[in-house]
């Protein structure tokens, strides 16, 4: 038997929230196989298995969080002989975790003395045993759940028979106890405002709920704050024109829809950013640690902020001066998709030189944003609204009219600087047709 060290996952991530087990202690599993679902701070990463095997055991609960470098499942390869697989036990034993003693050891202790036997001790191994709680209260029964989530539950001074589970063979996830939870603060806020409330239930719709910061949240937290904290941001705004950008999608729509894209005004913004950021190139640049150098980029790598369901992430399309406005957008669908699923690849994630933030597409019209470091701009853009403007007789005509608002770092960019950059890229936004003259 031998350990899968949880490896170095990139970017000098240390640790990583063990999401989701796909398998569970006692299954024969293939190569590559994947075995776990982990949280790092940027992204979901499946861990695969490295060989086909058996897996007899696994260090971590769902919910808990993984150490890079130490021991994550333990795995006995296709014809090891069950005498390794005993031999290891007990160093892997030392190994258990200090915050789960009573569990852990519980679990730890059954499992070797049915190791020590032979090899037929994993054919007759029972995944749900070791995670039975065996000093919990006997009213919480046979019912599967994880030392962890039989310890929350007991924090709530709750029974884990009143809580359906939605795991396999009913096993109560940490996710239902949570949404029992709600359900049952929001059961006792309704009883709250009847004349017969019950004092009890009063207290507990007073009660705070806490949700742990952590994951992408986490990471979006600390580099939010240090990127305010540290760099000088400049503001500018303007308005920018799109009727005619609206009536050239229009025209061009059928064309990416006969290649199965869906042609949205994201490629025309980026695009049309890549074109202008080579008349300004500072604006694709990134500072020095020491601020003392300004290092130009070589190539135009626009990040789009996704409203992910596990928080903020910024993937990035790569060389947008080299795309199509076709390839853009099948750029963007891609990334879209794959952050909305918290399955955005690493290398999406890194090398960004310049962002935009499409917050219009919920409904807001103006935003002040902050910058992804180590990048030196982005900009917000607002919803597309229809407002009378004034055309060159004179005459109020409606035009479909958006906010656009830069944050630039104001050690490297000053505001004359930003301002035409701005005007150059609303230049392209404005009349499309101009961007074909700049086109290779």
């Amino acid at each position: 038997m031998s350990d899968f060290i949880l490896p170095d996952i990139g970017e000098g991530i240390v640790e990583c929230e063990l999401v989701k087990w796909l398998v569970a202690e006692g299954d024969v599993i293939e190569e590559d196989q994947p075995v776990a679902e982990v949280m790092t701070d940027k992204a979901l990463v499946e861990i695969p298995a490295p060989y086909k095997g058996q897996i007899t055991k696994l260090y971590y609960q769902e919910g808990e969080v993984a150490k890079v470098h130490a021991p994550l499942f333990a795995l006995v390869e296709e014809g090891e002989s069950s005498s390794e697989e005993s031999a290891g036990s007990p160093a892997k034993a030392a190994d258990q975790r200090d915050d789960e003693p009573r569990e852990s050891s519980a679990g730890i202790t059954s499992k070797t003395a049915a190791d020590e036997g032979s090899s037929p001790a994993l054919s007759s191994h029972k995944p749900e045993e070791p995670e039975v709680d065996q000093g919990s209260d006997p009213a919480h029964g046979r019912i599967p759940a994880s030392p962890a989530v039989r310890r929350l539950v007991r924090e709530l001074d709750a029974r884990l028979e009143d809580i359906p589970g939605s795991g396999k063979d009913g096993r109560v996830l940490k996710e239902d106890v949570l949404a029992w939870q709600e359900g049952a603060e929001s059961g006792a806020a309704r009883k709250s405002r009847q004349p017969d409330t019950e004092p009890a239930a009063k207290k507990a719709s007073d009660e705070v709920r806490i949700e742990p910061i952590k994951g992408i949240r986490a990471v979006m937290a600390k580099r939010m704050a240090l990127a305010a904290s540290s760099i000088p941001h400049f503001s500018y705004g303007d308005e920018i024109d799109i009727t005619e950008l609206l009536a050239l999608r229009q025209r061009l729509k059928p064309q990416a829809e006969a290649r199965e894209l869906r042609l949205t005004l994201m490629p025309f913004f980026m695009k049309a950013m890549a074109l202008a950021v080579k008349d300004f190139p500072i604006l694709n640049s990134r500072v020095s640690e020491d601020v003392s150098e300004i290092h130009y980029q070589p190539s135009c790598n626009i990040g789009m902020a996704v409203d992910s369901q596990n928080g903020l992430l910024v993937p990035n399309i790569k060389g947008v001066e080299n795309l199509s406005i076709l390839e853009i957008a099948a750029e963007v669908a891609r990334l879209t998709q794959a952050a909305r699923e918290g399955r955005v690849a690493q290398q999406d994630l890194q090398a960004g030189t310049i962002s935009l933030s499409n917050i219009g597409a919920l409904g807001g019209t103006y935003a002040s944003p902050i910058i992804n470091a180590p990048e030196v701009a982005i900009v917000a853009i607002g919803k597309t609204q229809q407002l009378p403007r004034f055309d060159a007789l004179g005459q109020v005509v409606s035009r479909a009219i958006l906010t656009a608002t830069w944050a630039g770092d104001h050690r490297i960019i000053d505001g004359g600087t930003i301002a035409r950059f701005g005007n150059r890229w609303k230049g392209f936004l404005e009349a499309p047709e101009s961007m074909l003259l700049e086109l290779k």
